[in-house]
């Protein structure tokens, strides 16, 4: 034994990596023929069973392909942390890893960034219609703006609702010739029961003053009563009378005497001016006068 040897191989025959697969017993435990080793392998010479050292590249495994990596792609022999047993807890509980907390960070902010985008479009839409319905009101009240287009009416304006015309009771009208007023008769359609009578004598009128707002044709009504027979009258307007009599016909049907069962109505033309015209019924010659009145009224012819 030399120095620098001790017992052993020359430093360049030496497997530097050598206590990695030998047994417990050293490399001269191992079984071979000469008991040094595996295979007997004999001091001096060079091993060449076992793994060797050799550059990078050039090693070989049964003349397989060299793989290629390509990066993106799983391994297939590679398995991530935290899939093994305690993977989990080994990349949470480790000093400086901050593997979850980013994790947690990211999400939070696009939480936050929805929430941002969300609310500015619920504003956006209260404002929209908050406009639109200002506008509707705006318009409403304030009727359409300069440049708006108005469509016309098809329905021309309405003309305005005729004014109410005359009505009276035939007691409040002026008597003359033995006219007058009285309630023996049952049936009289005015507010008392009164009714003129005593128009059979010659000369027995009744007038009515009367103001209307346009001169025109009215209808002249006129309610009276008869005995179950036919009458007239003569119609006098503004002092010009009538050619023609107001007929008062047994409209009713009244059995003949039944003056309770007679009234009925009656309607002539008159042509009136506007303002105050005077309407006279009168018994004159040639008229058969058995009736009585009890209201006058006008209506547009």
């Amino acid at each position: 034994m030399t120095a620098g040897n001790n017992g052993a191989d020359t430093p360049e025959n030496d497997d530097p990596f050598g206590y990695l697969y030998r047994s417990e017993g050293g490399e001269g435990a191992a079984s071979g023929p000469s008991g040094d080793g595996p295979a007997g392998r004999q001091p001096g010479v060079p091993r060449t069973s076992y793994n060797q050292v050799r550059a990078v590249g050039q090693r070989q495994y049964g003349q397989q392909a060299p793989q290629q990596v390509t990066y993106g792609q799983q391994n297939a022999h590679y398995a991530a942390p935290e899939t093994l047993p305690g993977g989990d807890r080994a990349r949470a509980g480790g000093p400086g890893n901050a593997g979850p907390e980013p994790r947690r960070g990211r999400n939070g902010l696009l939480i936050g960034a929805v929430a941002v985008v969300a609310v500015v479009c619920i504003g956006i839409g209260v404002a929209m219609l908050t406009n639109g319905k200002d506008g509707q009101d705006t318009a409403g009240k304030q009727g359409p703006a300069a440049g708006d287009t108005v469509k016309p009416t098809d329905k021309p304006a309405g003309k305005p609702g005729p004014g109410r015309l005359p009505k009276e009771e035939a007691g409040s009208l002026r008597l003359d010739g033995g006219a007058t007023t009285a309630k023996d008769v049952p049936g009289a359609r005015s507010s008392n029961g009164t009714y003129v009578g005593g128009m059979n004598t010659p000369g027995a009128a009744a007038t009515w003053t009367v103001d209307v707002d346009a001169p025109g044709k009215y209808k002249l009504w006129v309610g009276y009563g008869v005995p179950g027979k036919d009458a007239n009258l003569t119609l006098n307007v503004n002092g010009t009378a009538d050619s023609r009599p107001i007929n008062m016909e047994n409209f009713a049907g009244a059995p003949e005497g039944a003056w309770d069962k007679g009234w009925t109505k009656t309607w002539s033309y008159v042509q009136l001016n506007k303002g105050t015209n005077t309407v006279k019924l009168s018994c004159e010659n040639g008229n058969k006068c058995d009736v009585n009145l009890d209201k006058v009224w006008l209506a547009r012819s």
